[in-house]
């Protein structure tokens, strides 16, 4: 089996979790703004992109400018897919609780897609390896999923994804690299 790309990976999820939560013909435009989160990072330089170290305070206030890089990129989108790729590139690191997140707008406030876009971002990116760590196993990611729910996630649509990935074996079926037991 080839791999599928990470973003690939989350648009995937993100439909997944979106026809689970109701969302019905609109699941695939979620999924294809979920596939585009991150397209403004080809703006942000290779050097901090792929640092292996901690950020600094400067290079992380240019990593965060990825967002808006994004959400201006895919301004050239109309309709629908237009307003959830640019939603979703603009806000998709902001957290449940407004504790944290890149713009300082709490997820709760957003369209649900955003948070869908963000809880799954973040479980691929837990699962795939990073130059600054390994992968995780799909354990160990759904337990710190977990632990994010109600400050950083919702709490309905975490529990619903958790359910999702451990039914379907979502990453042994799109990941074939990735460890689902801890190791």
């Amino acid at each position: 089996m080839t791999p599928v790309s990470e973003d690939c990976v989350v648009g995937i999820l993100t439909e997944i979790l979106a026809i689970e939560c109701g969302f019905g013909s609109t699941s695939k435009q979620i999924r294809v703004a979920a596939t585009l989160h991150d397209v403004g990072k080809q703006y942000i330089p290779a050097h901090i992109r792929d640092k292996p170290d901690r950020l600094t305070p400067d290079e992380y206030e240019l990593m965060k400018s990825h967002t808006k890089f994004g959400h201006d990129l895919l301004c050239c989108f109309e309709g629908t897919l237009g307003e959830y790729a640019q939603t979703v590139a603009l806000y998709h690191h902001e957290n449940w609780a407004n504790d944290g997140g890149y713009w300082g707008v709490p997820a709760c406030t957003l369209p649900p897609y955003v948070g869908m876009v963000s809880l799954c971002d973040v479980l691929c990116g837990l699962v795939y390896p990073r130059v600054y760590k390994p992968a995780w196993s799909q354990e160990q990611a759904l337990q710190y999923i977990r632990s994010k729910a109600g400050t950083q996630f919702c709490p309905k649509m975490t529990a619903r994804l958790i359910k999702t990935v451990r039914d379907t074996d979502f990453f042994r079926r799109w990941c074939c690299d990735i460890p689902t037991q801890a190791v």
